[in-house]
């Protein structure tokens, strides 16, 4: 089995700042992509970044040039920084990744999966 788990999350000030953590845990043998999503309350849950194997990223226009991705292969891990937010940036944020896991016949499966979720508030 592989987890996910989100940490990082909290209450924040308008203009300040947080990075959140999503780190991967199991029998893995390689992670893919890597994205984060955030659902408001009331609201679909959209994608907000994502960062491939390889670092290439891409980040939703509503956070473009406020948001960054980033992630650590080494330790199964991907970062979401989030700079000078607002009050529409409170949210549930998601981790969701795809991976190759190792199943114990040996054999290998593609998968993807989600976090459990940490909540974002951007309150004064």
């Amino acid at each position: 089995q592989v987890q996910l788990v989100e940490s990082g999350g909290g209450l924040v000030q308008p203009g300040g700042s947080l990075r959140l953590t999503c780190t991967a845990s199991g029998r893995i043998s390689r992670i893919d992509d890597m994205r984060w999503y955030r659902q408001a309350r009331g609201k679909e849950r959209v994608l907000v970044a994502t960062i491939s194997s390889g670092g290439l990223t891409n980040v939703a226009d509503s956070v473009k040039g406020r948001f960054s991705i980033s992630r650590d292969n080494a330790k199964n891990t991907v970062y979401l920084q989030m700079n000078n937010v607002k009050p529409e940036d409170t949210a549930v944020y998601y981790c969701n990744a795809d991976w190759l896991a190792v199943l114990d016949t040996g054999e290998f499966v593609a998968a993807k999966g989600w976090g459990q979720g940490t909540q974002v508030a951007v309150s004064s």
